[in-house]
Formats: structure tokens, C-alpha cells, sequence
């Protein structure tokens, strides 16, 4: 990964992984792309996130060690990748909120439905778990290790300025500027601080 995640708390890591490359190989083949926005959660003194009301069997992975997955289903139907960062018990974790699609675009969009122009494909949590293929069964998983892990970018990150911007679809904490994307970048989710 780009930086020691258990010596960064999560606004750090969330900087840090953007330019990243997230990778996940399965029978099928490997898919790709380049981390262009991600959000951070502060863990118990943040009230929009999961590890807010302490530890939980759901969130328990939030407090195992920084650079795990740790996956949950949103509504019910959709899954949501984050990073865990921060000291081990921290609660910390980083949401992956797009991606710029760079291998494997034709399986990507079998998996999401046909037509689905490169721009759509992974521009939000949900369409990245479902291009890539990432479930619950992940949860835990080392990012350091296939078949879903995080690698340094190509240096893609000169060409960008890193903005920050309030989180999206939350309800609590919505002031905090703990939303960061490259900006201009045309595979953002909600752009230009949405």
C-alpha cells in the first residue's frame, strides 16, 4: 500500500489511497482501477460511522488491524469495500467511493449489465463491489494480498488536486470535510463537492 495505514489516522489514509490501484482477481480474470474518491470515518467519536456505538459483530473488523477490508451490505442489496486504518482498535476505516476503471472493462461490465459506459461503472461503493465482484466474503481479508488488494499508483496523482468536500448519504456529521476526490476527474461519484 502507499503508507504504513496503522500510523495514519483515517483523513490521512484517505488522501493516501487515492491514486492507488485496487485490484481483484478472480476465475473469471482480474479487474482493475485507479482509487479516485474515498471518505473518512473516525471511528466512536464520529457519529456517522459504523464503529460509533462501540464494537458490534457487525463492525468488529473496524477495530481488527489497519489494511483489512472491511465489507457490509447497505439496504440490503448493496455492498460497500472500506479500508480499516488507524491503531488496531481505533474503529477507523475508509470508504472506497469510486474508481477509475482501468482492466478488465468488459468483465466489469458483465457484472454490472451490459452498455455500461466506462464513466458509470464504478462511480459509487456499490457498482465497485458489484465490478469487482467483492462480498461479504471478504470481510477481513488482508488488502496487502490477492485476490483483493491495493497497490502504489502510476504517479497518476500530478496530474490531479486532491479536494475535499462533505461525505455523501449520511445523515450525521454531515459538516465534516471528510470526503476527498481527485478533482476533475471524470469517474468521481459526486462531483465537485456534492
Amino acid at each position: 500500500m502507499m503508507t504504513d495505514l496503522s500510523l495514519s489516522d483515517a483523513p490521512a489514509a484517505a488522501r493516501s489511497l487515492l491514486g492507488c490501484l485496487l485490484y481483484r482477481r478472480t476465475k473469471a480474470g482480474l479487474v482493475g482501477g485507479m482509487i479516485v474518491e474515498t471518505e473518512a470515518y473516525l471511528g466512536e467519536n464520529d457519529p456517522a460511522s459504523h464503529s460509533a456505538s462501540g464494537e458490534t459483530e457487525r463492525n468488529a473488523t473496524m477495530y481488527g488491524p489497519a489494511g483489512k477490508a472491511y465489507i457490509y451490505l447497505i439496504y440490503g442489496i448493496h455492498h460497500c469495500l472500506n479500508v480499516v486504518t488507524g491503531p488496531q482498535g481505533s474503529g477507523e476505516a475508509v470508504l472506497i467511493r469510486a474508481i477509475e476503471p482501468l482492466y478488465g472493462l468488459e468483465l466489469m461490465q458483465n457484472r454490472r449489465g451490459c452498455g455500461t459506459s466506462p464513466g458509470k461503472l464504478c462511480s459509487g461503493p456499490g457498482k465497485i463491489c458489484q465490478a469487482f465482484a467483492i462480498d461479504l466474503s471478504l470481510d477481513g481479508h488482508n488488502l496487502a494480498e490477492p485476490p483483493l488488494y491495493i497497490r502504489p499508483g502510476p504517479g497518476a496523482l500530478k496530474n490531479y488536486e486532491i479536494v475535499s468536500s462533505s461525505r455523501i448519504g449520511i445523515n450525521k456529521a454531515r459538516d465534516l470535510q471528510l470526503r476527498y476526490y481527485l478533482d476533475q476527474n471524470k469517474f468521481v461519484s459526486g462531483r465537485y463537492g456534492k
